[in-house]
């Protein structure tokens, strides 16, 4: 059984995986050559707290449920 911390883990391994690609469009959007960056770059950051949601509630959480 994998533990709540594992889990954490993992979604903070997909957190990083989502901030390069938030970098990727931001990069994009400067140098203008990608009109659909934007959009892209704040659905990403939408993820990307989401991600950072789930990580807090897993460390914080309690396994003994």
């Amino acid at each position: 059984m994998t533990s709540w911390d594992e889990l954490a883990d993992e979604i903070a391994a997909l957190e990083g995986r989502i901030s390069d690609l938030i970098f990727d469009n931001v990069r994009s959007q400067l140098r203008g050559d990608d009109l659909a960056a934007k959009e892209r770059e704040r659905t990403l950051s939408r993820v990307r707290r989401s991600l950072q949601k789930a990580q807090h509630l897993l460390r914080s959480g309690d396994e003994s449920d």
